[in-house]
């Protein structure tokens, strides 16, 4: 039976990681971490612990706590937030608690969480980009402006889910999408919304292992329908990506593509994705493979994508004062 500790049981993300082990066809025991007793995931497994926010001073004693006494096969993170925190306890935890944590390294995270070093990533291996400036960057930004016109694309520099993104058609709502706000980039649009895909892939011992490519709609920020289908251009696209950016485990690249079929990738999440329960339902478990490759040292065979649509919904649960009170404090 294998001991798999996953963090964020609250988020999207720690929530996906839950599905996708659920639905695997590993003997699997989870064990769901999360802040906030309330948190779906943390009713979903077999063990679920309190543990403090990512910024709190005793959340890595906490952690190292959980690991000391569960002593998992595996730890996957489920937050954003966490992700720095664990690539650089990594090798050491992996040593002392006997498990794997598949996190990236640090260099690779802050490529990923930075939208305006992600595109300066890109520049620099040639690989195809919306054009980006820093907001603050007056004459970059004119120059900008003056090559591609309008519509363009306003984000935070560090975001997610879509929070903060405006698209603006002409200088008066370009200042407004800039007025008060700082750490900015403005970006060339990528293409149109139905043009939008997102892809993962999983890279080990400096190679691609497996990958796929999904044509998604977004709501609100997230894909609530994805799409499978033949892309091998961009397949290769986003192998090249990873080759360049040479990430620990699975990826995610999400990109759209312009009106001459070149595609523009405008985000890298350097973990598992919301996504990731989605490819799963396609025959894409990811999370299995990475497991099957760490600690059963398995080689990565390309699973077969069964071809359709996978739909998004909500759903509900109750819960008791007994469910509630069970998860495990400190």
């Amino acid at each position: 039976m294998m001991k798999i500790v996953v963090t964020g049981a609250g988020a999207v993300l720690g929530q996906g990681i839950i599905k996708s082990l659920k639905s695997a066809s590993l003997p699997i025991h989870i064990i769901a971490l999360d802040p906030n007793a309330l948190s779906a995931g943390l009713h979903w497994t077999d063990d679920a612990r309190l543990i403090p926010m990512a910024t709190d001073p005793d959340y890595i004693s906490r952690i190292e706590a959980i690991l000391d006494e569960v002593r998992p096969d595996a730890v996957l993170v489920g937050t954003d937030v966490e992700l720095a925190l664990f690539a650089q306890k990594r090798a050491e935890w992996e040593a002392r608690f006997n498990t794997h944590i598949l996190v990236s390294a640090a260099d690779v995270i802050e490529i990923a969480d930075d939208k305006y070093q992600t595109a300066q990533f890109l520049e620099a291996h040639g690989l195809s980009n919306p054009q980006s400036v820093r907001a603050e960057d007056s004459a970059a930004l004119e120059q900008l402006i003056d090559s591609i016109g309008f519509p363009l694309i306003v984000k935070p520099r560090r975001g997610a889910r879509a929070v903060g993104v405006s698209k603006v058609h002409n200088r008066t709502e370009l200042d407004e999408a800039l007025r008060g706000r700082q750490d900015l980039v403005v970006q060339q649009m990528a293409g149109e919304d139905d043009q939008e895909y997102t892809a993962g892939v999983l890279f080990f011992d400096d190679k691609v292992q497996a990958s796929i490519v999904l044509r998604r709609d977004l709501r609100d920020g997230n894909t609530y329908r994805a799409y499978s289908g033949d892309f091998p251009d961009y397949e290769k696209y986003v192998h090249d990506l990873a080759h360049a950016l040479k990430p620990y485990g699975p990826t995610n690249f999400q990109f759209r593509v312009d009106a001459h079929g070149v595609p523009r990738l405008f985000e890298i999440n350097a973990r598992f994705s919301g996504t990731t329960p989605m490819r799963a339902l396609f025959g894409f478990n990811e999370v299995e493979l990475c497991l099957r490759k760490l600690i059963l040292g398995e080689d990565i065979a390309p699973p077969t994508i069964r071809h359709g649509t996978v739909i998004r919904f909500l759903e509900e649960q109750f819960l008791n004062h007994g469910q509630i009170a069970s998860v495990r404090r400190p």
